[in-house]
């Protein structure tokens, strides 16, 4: 068994392609993650301005390689596209006490314009 394989908590097996596929996402964001934390630590602990330039170029480097592994899981997931779409990039509170659903509405989609899709930063009344 491979060593990815190892924390797998069913016999892979009985799990599909996809599955396993999701799996290795997951445990790799995980390891992108940790990794990022590490040099971030080792940043804010070093005196050496070389080594903390290294060092934070390095960390920022594993939190491209996580949203690389996020968009995937985003791509093949859809009920993570779900919950991606409805919290990322909102400005309202991430979780509201009043709705059990949670999540504050998604930004709109980027327009045929060429916009980010960021919107008005103006607040629009209710009609």
């Amino acid at each position: 068994m491979s060593e990815s394989s190892t924390t797998l908590h069913e016999d892979p097996k009985t799990l599909s392609v996809e599955s396993v596929d999701r799996h290795r996402a997951i445990v790799s964001l995980m390891e992108e993650l940790e990794a990022t934390d590490w040099y971030d630590q080792r940043f804010q602990a070093s005196s050496d301005k070389e080594l903390r330039s290294i060092l934070a170029h390095n960390r920022d480097e594993e939190k491209e390689h996580a949203a690389m592994l996020i968009e995937w899981l985003r791509r093949n997931d859809k009920k993570m596209a779900e919950n991606l779409k409805k919290y990322l990039f909102t400005s309202g509170p991430i979780h509201d006490e009043k709705d059990a659903g949670g999540g504050a509405k998604a930004a709109p989609a980027a327009k045929a314009d060429r916009s980010l899709g960021i919107g008005s930063l103006r607040v629009q009344e209710k009609a």
